[in-house]
């Protein structure tokens, strides 16, 4: 078969899953969605026949079967003690406990968060990115459904500890595929933790999350990185591509004035509006520990040049073929959203 037509079979493939479980409000149609977009990525992952890349593809499927069975099971349950298979109907705490925990598996929320930074290190990038942002829209959305029904003190716990083992977890990486797979589970712990108080702040977070890890993604698409050594060659290659990279990634930490900030500030607010100070400061310390890894590669990409057997910088650029414009228009979105945040917040609530 030709490659593209089954690139756009499989593409399809993810697109009719997670508008399957967007649209469904029972819960095997839901199952349903969950397993298509869960077969459409596999062979995606598995296009290089590399040893890693096969590995990831192996752990990724059987972590997300694990999860899809513990749903499927749940919602069996919940069937069986309230005799229909409504989401909104979750009376059950046991069945709605069970949901909560397989969807968190499916997102990558910690202390169901290993299989992430493997898998993660074992894709290309543009696979790593539909499985940071796409593949997590499908199981979120779910969570927003039954929040109602599941035990504040369960989603707080969740949130914080994502929040933390995000943070710590990347401190010590040097694979940049690594780091954003820590990244991305800090910031589930950031939608996490105020979605029984404001759904809308969850999906604000989410969206400017896809946009951020997005312009991540594609700039170390574009510059062919994956390690933080490799950083330092950027500078001589590409002055304003490193400049937009290093304006991302503390966007992604979190910095004012650039849009990573904006949720971050609104639901630290929202925390401290329910009386929450003491799960407000943690959330904001935790969000130190993220921001120092990125400073670490914005050093890395700016302030250290790689060793040169010449003294000058190389003076001719590599002509790219790539299309530039996602990575434009996620780049700008991450960088300069926050001006505008009173209109997003009238539009949210």
């Amino acid at each position: 078969m030709n490659p593209y037509v089954l690139l756009m079979i499989l593409l399809s493939s993810l697109g009719l899953g997670t508008t399957l479980t967007f649209a469904s409000s029972h819960w095997l149609l839901a199952w349903m969605g969950l397993e298509i977009n869960t077969l459409a990525i596999v062979p995606l992952m598995a296009q290089h026949h590399h040893p890693r890349a096969v590995e990831a593809t192996t752990k990724y499927f059987l972590t997300q079967a694990t999860a899809a069975a513990m749903i499927l099971f749940a919602s069996t349950t919940n069937a069986w003690i309230t005799g229909e298979w409504d989401m909104n109907n979750m009376s059950s705490p046991l069945a709605s406990t069970m949901v909560m925990t397989a969807l968190a598996l499916k997102i990558g929320l910690a202390p169901m968060h290993f299989w992430m930074p493997e898998v993660l290190q074992g894709l290309d990038l543009l696979t790593g990115l539909i499985l940071s942002t796409w593949q997590k829209l499908a199981p979120l959305a779910l969570i927003i459904q039954t929040s109602q029904a599941i035990d504040p003190y369960l989603l707080t716990a969740l949130g914080l500890m994502s929040t933390l083992i995000g943070g710590w977890g990347g401190l010590n990486q040097t694979q940049l595929r690594k780091i954003l797979a820590y990244s991305s589970i800090a910031h589930m712990g950031w939608m996490i933790i105020v979605l029984q108080y404001a759904p809308q702040l969850t999906l604000l977070a989410l969206g400017t999350y896809i946009f951020m890890t997005s312009a991540a993604f594609l700039t170390l698409k574009s510059s062919s990185i994956t390690k933080i050594n490799t950083l330092a060659m950027t500078w001589s290659n590409s002055p304003i591509l490193t400049t937009t990279t290093a304006l991302v990634l503390l966007s992604l930490g979190g910095l004012p004035p650039l849009t990573g900030f904006m949720p971050k500030w609104l639901i630290l607010q929202e925390l401290a509006k329910q009386g929450l100070p003491l799960t407000a400061t943690i959330m904001a310390l935790a969000a130190l520990l993220s921001l120092y890894f990125y400073l670490r590669l914005c050093y890395a990409m700016t302030l250290t040049i790689s060793p040169n057997t010449t003294n000058s910088i190389t003076p001719w650029r590599i002509q790219t073929t790539q299309t530039s414009l996602p990575l434009t228009i996620s780049t700008t979105i991450a960088l300069g959203l926050l001006p505008v945040t009173p209109a997003i917040l009238m539009l949210a609530t």
